[in-house]
């Protein structure tokens, strides 16, 4: 059985093939697919067969994903350009016969005013007309995504953010990754919507001292407002465009979108607790 992963060199797609090996997947079983083929000489000296091919190119991704019988799309990262992009996996792995495909998504995508889900509940929509057998991934955040607060805790004491009392359920990528592996080589998955998320949902004021402890010294969380944080960003470098998405991440975060824990699903999948913030952090220092 054939498992491919899009996104192979990336960070996810990369801890997927990873966890994939880890379950005793064969490397020879494994397809990475990649955009340049030049990142992924060691996953091809692993055994992994590695196949171009880039989101924006349709023929390529019919080639790529012959013979799979199972996919993990790893969604895009390109905001305005997005859904186009999904829609041509999608209509790839139809086309190819892709037996299953496994999505990462956002939080409710379907019902969430987070600035990220209009896309992901689109492609959600893409994938359920098209009639594959799928299972939907909506992965809360990676505890990953707070690295640039360690170096702003180091050096200055504080953490700025305008999320104020919101909760973020956050677990490791590669937590998130593991479950990935656990649906691709799992029986009774397809058709199956899973909310994805860390065990324990904390404040900024948690992830302060959290980053305290790593760091050795007292952290504060100082909340600001949207246009405070638009504007400080901006000072920091940031394009406008840039700098306004941030504030609106953190304006869904403090309206709640992301501290849903789903009901431990994810701990579920992986048959462990998820990694907790203070030891996600460590990881990163």
């Amino acid at each position: 059985m054939a498992i491919a992963v899009t996104g192979a060199t990336g960070q996810l797609g990369g801890l997927a093939l990873e966890a994939l090996t880890a379950s005793g997947q064969r490397p020879a079983d494994l397809v990475a697919v990649v955009r340049d083929p030049a990142r992924a000489t060691a996953l091809a000296e692993r055994g992994i067969e590695v196949r171009t091919a880039d989101y924006d190119d349709p023929d390529a991704l019919l080639k790529a994903f012959q013979g799979v019988e199972r996919l993990l799309f790893v969604s895009a990262s390109e905001p305005g350009r997005r859904l186009e992009q999904h829609r041509n996996v999608v209509e790839a792995a139809v086309a190819a016969g892709v037996g299953h495909l496994v999505y990462t998504s956002a939080p409710h995508a379907d019902s969430s005013d987070l600035v990220l889900a209009p896309d992901h509940k689109a492609t959600e929509e893409l994938i359920k007309e098209s009639g594959l057998p799928a299972t939907i991934l909506r992965n809360n955040w990676y505890t990953e995504n707070y690295a640039a607060q360690l170096d702003e805790a180091r050096n200055t004491g504080a953490i700025t953010a305008a999320a104020g009392e919101g909760r973020v359920a956050s677990a490791s990528r590669a937590d998130f990754a593991a479950a990935a592996a656990a649906v691709l080589t799992g029986d009774d998955h397809a058709g199956k919507v899973y909310e994805l998320a860390g065990d324990t949902a904390w404040t900024y004021a948690d992830l302060a001292a959290a980053l305290g402890e790593v760091v050795g010294r007292e952290v504060v969380y100082r909340p600001v407002a949207p246009a405070d944080l638009t504007q400080k960003l901006i000072t920091a470098g940031l394009d406008e465009p840039t700098a306004g998405f941030v504030a609106a991440l953190d304006a869904n975060i403090a309206a709640g979108a992301l501290d849903d824990t789903g009901d431990r699903t994810l701990s579920r999948l992986l048959g462990r607790p998820t990694t907790p913030l203070l030891e996600g952090l460590r990881a990163l220092s």
